[in-house]
């Protein structure tokens, strides 16, 4: 299955957290929402190209019926578009919009007393994904997957800095083998992730994140548990802080 941009699905524990099997009985709904989180975390980027309709339909454990109506609406919102021809399939066109400190406010009014709430999941899951992802040992295939996400994260530009980053963080979760952290985690992620999107681009954020990101990978790599939990919990009480202070 080609994932999107070359990037190949059909490993297993890659693509995983997302593109799993539907659970409630309202599956047009969830399979809209699976595709947007696909999409909104990074997973699939603008300009990729869905995997094919019949390997997501399967994925999803869906019907293809169902799988086209939530294509189709999310075609009506802009966020996908179907071409034809040899090269033809489903592309993402969504795009996130710029940083909004109103908007972040506003998100933040929304979520009330969820947002410490949503900080302490995300900081138990994600610095265990790491401990776990370094006790592993992993194939040099994942470890310079791991490595790839990072050079992409550091590469990208302001305006795809944040759904990288998503990426890059579900990579990680990927390569612990668990498919229930790793959606876990995506779940997590999806229930900060306007407010994270809403955060201004600062360069010196940036590069600090780019140190610690650093230091995760290179941590995760060398096997050091330890190392790699701290780091992660490092990176994640600076976002918060960072979170919190706009807020201030």
């Amino acid at each position: 299955m080609d994932l999107a941009g070359g990037r190949d699905a059909r490993t297993d524990w890659r693509g995983g957290a997302i593109f799993r099997p539907v659970r409630t009985g309202n599956a047009f709904e969830e399979t809209v929402e699976r595709i947007l989180e696909a999409i909104k975390l990074g997973v699939l980027a603008h300009g990729d190209r869905l995997p094919a309709e019949r390997e997501l339909a399967t994925r999803l454990n869906v019907s293809r019926e169902t799988l086209r109506e939530a294509i189709r609406s999310l075609q009506l919102a802009g966020c996908v578009e179907s071409r034809r021809g040899r090269y033809g399939g489903t592309f993402v066109t969504y795009r996130l919009p710029p940083p909004d400190l109103g908007e972040l406010r506003r998100a933040v009014q929304d979520m009330g007393a969820e947002l410490e709430d949503a900080l302490t999941y995300r900081m138990v899951l994600e610095t265990g994904a790491s401990e776990q992802a370094a006790r592993r040992p992993l194939t040099e295939e994942q470890r310079d997957y791991l490595r790839e996400r990072l050079a992409e994260l550091e590469s990208a530009p302001p305006e795809e800095y944040r759904q990288l980053d998503s990426r890059f963080h579900l990579a990680i979760a990927e390569l612990t083998g668990s498919h229930t952290l790793a959606a876990g985690i995506a779940e997590s992620r999806m229930r900060l992730n306007d407010l994270l999107n809403a955060i201004p681009m600062l360069e010196r954020n940036i590069d600090h994140a780019s140190e610690q990101h650093r230091t995760m990978v290179e941590t995760i790599l060398a096997g050091d548990a330890e190392g790699a939990r701290r780091s992660t919990e490092e990176h994640l009480e600076a976002t918060a802080a960072l979170l919190r202070g706009f807020l201030g």
